[in-house]
């Protein structure tokens, strides 16, 4: 698998603002010598909430990063960037995320149990509460409230309700 790129890492973030979006994450997939660059993009800040990403959209970013990618000496020739929304499955990532979505019905996953209860827990999104220097996620399901410790949480994501 294709380590990533510090060069690339550190720059996607204010070139993919620049074109008007949101970078919410990356994954570094290939090998070292056609790296695969993933990036899940949103639109900037609330109209976020009222309307997705299209896929004229993802061609924009892609063509937007693509003369910078080219350009970086650390990126070898044959890279492949693939850019696409963030799906009805969005990931939480950024302390601002959870602050953003408060009211959604998430899910967090851990390596480890908890809140004293499971690996995966889902609830409604209470909000990010900081305390004592540390960040709990607060959700609330049918069981109660929960505070998960946020550097505890390896996958958190929006969950899409059919309804």
């Amino acid at each position: 698998m294709a380590k990533p790129i510090p060069e690339v890492a550190d720059g996607l973030d204010a070139r993919v603002e620049e074109l008007g979006f949101e970078l919410l994450e990356i994954e570094w997939a290939g090998s070292a010598r056609r790296p695969i660059i993933r990036l899940r993009v949103d639109r900037q800040g609330e109209s976020a909430l009222d309307s997705g990403v299209t896929l004229d959209d993802c061609v924009a970013v892609s063509r937007g990063l693509e003369p910078w990618l080219d350009s970086l000496e650390t990126v070898p020739e044959k890279y492949v960037l693939e850019v696409s929304s963030p799906g009805v499955d969005r990931p939480l990532v950024r302390a601002r995320d959870f602050d953003r979505f408060v009211g959604q019905w998430v899910a967090v996953k851990g390596d480890d149990i908890l809140a004293g209860k499971a690996r995966r827990l889902e609830g409604e999104l209470l909000g990010l509460i900081r305390e004592g220097g540390r960040e709990f996620v607060r959700l609330r399901n049918n069981s109660g409230e929960y505070d998960v410790p946020r550097d505890e949480i390896v996958r958190a994501n929006v969950v899409y309700r059919w309804e």
